[in-house]
């Protein structure tokens, strides 16, 4: 048994290592610092809407201690989603995950900064799918999962056990319930920036 839980250990450390590669620190003055993800192709900056509704282009710090200031492609509020861009190439970009959907009982890794606190992560659980039950008048999907989200992950990776992102943390729900915007919706709204088909 020891052997098989050092092997956990070993594994998701792993992961964590390797998703922090992509993942940045969104200034936004008083309010704090939120997390943003490296997105292929080079210099896109996925994050969340609220994360950038008091400083539309915050400086973004990278893993590596490079500090790159951002533009603004787009928002969309209804589904608490921004993209940026910075000027730089040679970028880890983050993976993308699979088009299967996710299950219930899928487990699942959430990075951010909360607090401040940089690169942190937190595992849990996927609960379901769809509308959430806390927000009866939201319409779409959000992914509910068992993660102890703080202020600081927002805009951070929510990531498989191969390292793929899978959604976008957005907000608490509870205790130990997180949301995330789920990656098809993410990539729908990254189809309607300007240049892409």
């Amino acid at each position: 048994m020891a052997t098989v839980l050092q092997q956990l250990n070993v594994e998701m450390a792993t992961i964590v290592v390797r998703v922090r590669r992509s993942l940045v620190q969104l200034s936004h003055g008083r309010r704090g610092v939120g997390a943003g993800i490296l997105w292929p192709p080079d210099g896109l900056i996925v994050t969340n809407a609220h994360v950038v509704q008091h400083h539309a282009s915050p400086p973004a710090i990278l893993s590596d201690g490079r500090i790159l200031p951002t533009r603004l492609l787009a928002t969309d509020t209804d589904h608490d989603l921004a993209a940026l861009s910075v000027a730089a190439s040679g970028l880890p970009t983050i993976e993308l995950g699979a088009p299967e959907p996710l299950q219930p009982g899928q487990w699942v890794l959430a990075l951010g900064h909360p607090w401040g606190v940089a690169g942190a992560a937190t595992a849990g659980v996927i609960i379901g799918v769809g509308p959430p039950p806390e927000m009866p008048q939201f319409r779409g999907e959000l992914i509910q999962v068992g993660v102890h989200l703080r202020p600081g992950h927002s805009g951070g990776p929510l990531v498989d056990v191969q390292s793929r992102v899978v959604g976008i943390h957005t907000m608490m729900a509870g205790p130990d319930v997180g949301l995330a915007v789920p990656l098809h919706v993410v990539k729908t709204f990254l189809h309607r920036l300007p240049g892409n088909p």
